[in-house]
């Protein structure tokens, strides 16, 4: 029995017919690649019986065959659990299809347990109302995210089709994602690579680790930009997958933890184990990690767009306290 239909008098419907070179691929695979919707969006709606086969109800795994005639019914525009509030934003550039911001360190970008309101996500929709019907309805234009407390570069997307566009960028890896460190110890070569498998901590759950045992594959480039007394590195990272907290568990697991990273044995505490660096203990309230720049395609007419967040305050204290230091 095919699932109830959600309310249908004022859904809009998109009609499509499988053609040979399409024939096999999975029924949300095959509405993803020909509509703007989020795959969990589609997937909601395919759960639904919004999608018809033939006039036939099918699940999201039927292998459509050639000639098939697939309806998908849009539903209304959902109303957005969240609440906007008028908080600042830093825009960098904004047009029509998205927007490039520059998110400050300790604020979280959606909400979550504990965190509730005053996101990032809650601004934006203060911003910006139509973003409430864009992608996922619990994270509406998110196609990435940044750790509360690691600043820099985010890119949101203000259309549907924007962010099917933005989401299938990050998914085949054409955007690109550069990142400023400050870590504990000197490297023993100018650049380098980490590939090793990120997850879930096997036995504290809130934490990743790169000897989870369901890892999944990340890579994150390294370039050493100036080394300080501590012995701590400024360092560049360009990570290839985005896996969570994926820069800062590679750091850690290869001996260099972001300074003030509490979570990954880079926190402050640290410090008190170098007398000479005891003035930065109250300089370093946060794990020094900075999405500096980040270029995508536009979603548009695929130009190359490049934005870059200046470095915040609290980081460049730290680096001018070491440059007199040295």
């Amino acid at each position: 029995m095919a699932p109830p239909s959600a309310r249908s008098e004022t859904s809009s419907l998109l009609q499509f017919v499988v053609s040979p070179k399409d024939q096999g691929q999975r029924l949300d695979q095959f509405l993803a690649a020909r509509t703007e919707y989020s795959r969990a969006r589609l997937s909601r709606w395919l759960k639904a019986g919004q999608v018809l086969v033939n006039d036939q109800y099918r699940p999201a795994s039927y292998r459509v065959r050639n000639g098939d005639r697939v309806q998908l019914k849009v539903p209304p525009p959902e109303a957005s659990p969240l609440a906007p509030e008028p908080l600042p934003l830093d825009i960098l550039y904004e047009d029509q299809d998205l927007i490039l911001l520059n998110k400050p360190a300790g604020l979280v970008v959606h909400p979550a347990p504990g965190h509730r309101g005053g996101t990032l996500l809650n601004a934006l929709l203060a911003y910006f109302p139509e973003l409430a019907g864009v992608g996922d309805l619990s994270r509406p234009g998110l196609v990435h995210r940044l750790d509360k407390d690691t600043s820099g570069v985010l890119v949101v997307a203000k259309t549907s089709g924007a962010h099917a566009n933005l989401v299938r960028q990050f998914q085949t890896r054409e955007v690109e994602k550069l990142y400023l460190a400050l870590v504990w110890g000197w490297f023993d070569q100018p650049v380098g690579t980490i590939d090793r498998e990120v997850g879930r901590h096997p036995t504290q759950r809130q934490k990743m680790s790169a000897h989870s045992r369901r890892g999944r594959s990340a890579v994150t480039h390294w370039r050493v930009l100036r080394e300080y007394p501590g012995p701590l590195t400024l360092v560049e990272l360009s990570p290839k997958t985005g896996r969570t907290h994926q820069l800062r568990v590679h750091l850690a697991a290869l001996g260099h933890p972001v300074l003030g990273d509490a979570t990954y044995g880079g926190g402050a505490a640290r410090l008190k184990k170098s007398p000479f660096l005891e003035g930065l203990r109250p300089l370093v309230s946060r794990q020094l990690l900075h999405a500096h720049i980040l270029r995508v395609n536009h979603p548009r007419n695929n130009s190359r767009l490049s934005a870059e967040a200046p470095l915040p305050q609290d980081f460049a204290a730290v680096l001018e306290y070491l440059e007199k230091l040295e």
